[in-house]
């Protein structure tokens, strides 16, 4: 993919870029395919509100209507190739997906690899090919090996590295465990038999891109966010004082009063502690409590 950008006509188009959208599939008339319908659905969008209606996660709502699409993150018809048919955009998710049909005319979406091309042929299973956007067990693919999707339980479907761009690779193998180095830099350890797909997330440049005007995060669902020193301090504790004040307490806090800005809120007796190789902030080994030991 590329970077589109804009003369400066207006104070919104001078910072302004867009994906040029090169790497959609187009149908004869040179316009985008529709999603597949039966892949469709509605979902209700909850705005940031609960079940009664408040608001519990402030800075949501508004935003364009959407389709979801229903991805396929199990990739679990194995052993039966597939085609890849269409690579298509989606407004639920940062990355590109695939419109693949099996050989017994069964149609799903996947997340479309980067390097994945329209008539390509994929497959999931134990058997399959090491070639990118097949989907295979951990203890198969080689040491070095970037994949994406990636199971923390085996047959619940890939749960990380689906974000555009993203992929992690495969560092080690001991055991009934395979040590993987995520894109935030974490080594971790995730059981041999869950299964991820080779390659790299697609549309990578989705990080370089720049909204530009206040609008397009408004398209996007998110409204305006406001800082809490410029609040009454009714509002919040940082508000207050005359002119720029100051926070007025040892430590930045959430409107509830929390620690926050760098305060760790992960739990010290969390099970999955012990497979956490390296953490992401430092380079040590966690140890039973949480804590990072160098």
């Amino acid at each position: 993919m590329g970077i589109r950008t804009f003369r400066p006509y207006t104070p919104s188009t001078r910072h302004m870029t867009v994906s040029d959208f090169e790497e959609l599939s187009r149908n004869e008339n040179g316009k985008r395919h529709k999603p597949e319908k039966s892949l469709l659905r509605f979902i209700h969008r909850k705005k940031g509100r609960n079940n009664r209606g408040v608001i519990t996660s402030r800075r949501r709502g508004g935003g364009h209507k959407r389709l979801y699409r229903i991805i396929d993150f199990r990739r679990d018809k194995r052993g039966i190739p597939a085609v890849v048919k269409t690579i298509e955009y989606d407004p639920n998710r940062n990355a590109r997906i695939s419109l693949v049909q099996y050989e017994d005319g069964e149609k799903r979406y996947i997340l479309a690899p980067r390097y994945l091309e329209v008539g390509s042929t994929i497959v999931a299973g134990p058997d399959a090919p090491f070639e990118i956007g097949n989907a295979m067990a951990l203890e198969r693919i080689p040491l070095g090996t970037v994949v994406h999707n990636v199971e923390l339980y085996p047959g619940r479907g890939g749960q990380i590295v689906r974000a555009a761009g993203a992929g992690a690779q495969v560092v080690a193998k001991e055991g009934k465990y395979v040590s993987l180095k995520l894109p935030s830099g974490e080594v971790r350890m995730i059981r041999s038999d869950c299964y991820a797909t080779i390659g790299q997330v697609g549309n990578v440049d989705h990080s370089n891109l720049s909204l530009g005007k206040a609008g397009r995060s408004r398209w996007l669902g998110r409204r305006p966010k406001v800082r809490g020193s410029v609040m009454n301090p009714v509002d919040h504790p940082h508000g207050g004082g005359e002119g720029r004040a100051p926070i007025g307490r040892s430590g930045p806090v959430t409107p509830w009063g929390k620690p926050t800005l760098g305060y760790k809120t992960r739990k010290r007796n969390k099970a999955s502690n012990k497979l956490i190789v390296r953490g992401r902030r430092r380079g040590g080994r966690r140890d039973k409590g949480g804590r990072t030991a160098q």
